[in-house]
């Protein structure tokens, strides 16, 4: 049999990561005097990364950001960020369950994130995952990010997967957009970050917890 493997997204897919990420937010707020955002402020806007969540902050709370203020707010919200990324972070309900089940049937696992590479490991050693992932590919990887397809063929690459079954695993409409574009099925998580219900992307399948995914996993690998 050929190599097959699954592909998460990290944020909003294999962990909830946004009580962390709302925390360095309020960080920056908080150092010019801003009121904190709440989580719900925070998920819709984890995809488009840091800058976004900035801006998304200070508009909420005053004045907009100046934008030639955004680099150095930027820095600061990734010094707290590393510093506390596994502090309220969680897996999923379900989701190492899921992960022992791929990997007792020799299925690949990795992940391909826009978020920075080196906070991806980072976080996922802080959960104690590191051991289950062949690859884990972040924005700044090789310079390219989702939905572009060559991040997830880099993941793949990094797995040694050539020409086997895969599946992406998200929670975006730039997970869809990414796996569309790499010519691959898609399984969208229903619980994760998206200001619009995921379903209104067009993805393979709908899943609303990590206890029903095995079955879709097996038939997409196996179809």
């Amino acid at each position: 049999m050929s190599a097959r493997a699954v592909v998460f997204d990290l944020d909003g897919t294999l962990v909830d990561t946004a009580p962390d990420l709302t925390r360095a937010t309020n960080h920056v707020l908080a150092l010019h005097g801003r009121k904190p955002v709440s989580n719900t402020d925070v998920k819709g806007l984890v995809g488009f990364g840091a800058r976004a969540l900035i801006r998304r902050g200070f508009a909420a709370t005053g004045d907009p950001v100046e934008e030639d203020q955004i680099e150095k707010l930027f820095r600061l919200f990734l010094e707290f960020y590393a510093a506390n990324i596994a502090n309220e972070s969680v897996v999923y309900p379900g989701t190492k369950q899921l992960l022992d089940l791929c990997r007792e049937s020799g299925i690949r696992l990795g992940i391909c994130t826009n978020k920075p590479e080196a906070l991806s490991r980072a976080l996922i050693g802080g959960l104690g995952l590191s051991s289950y992932f062949g690859a884990i590919v972040g924005m700044d990887t090789i310079s390219i990010a989702k939905p572009d397809p060559r991040i997830y063929d880099e993941t793949l690459r990094r797995l040694d997967v050539n020409g086997g079954r895969t599946v992406m695993i998200g929670d975006s409409e730039t997970d869809v957009l990414t796996a569309r574009a790499a010519g691959v099925p898609m399984i969208a998580v229903t619980f994760g970050y998206t200001p619009k219900p995921v379903k209104e992307f067009g993805p393979d399948y709908l899943v609303d917890h990590y206890d029903d995914m095995w079955p879709v996993i097996e038939r997409v690998l196996h179809s």
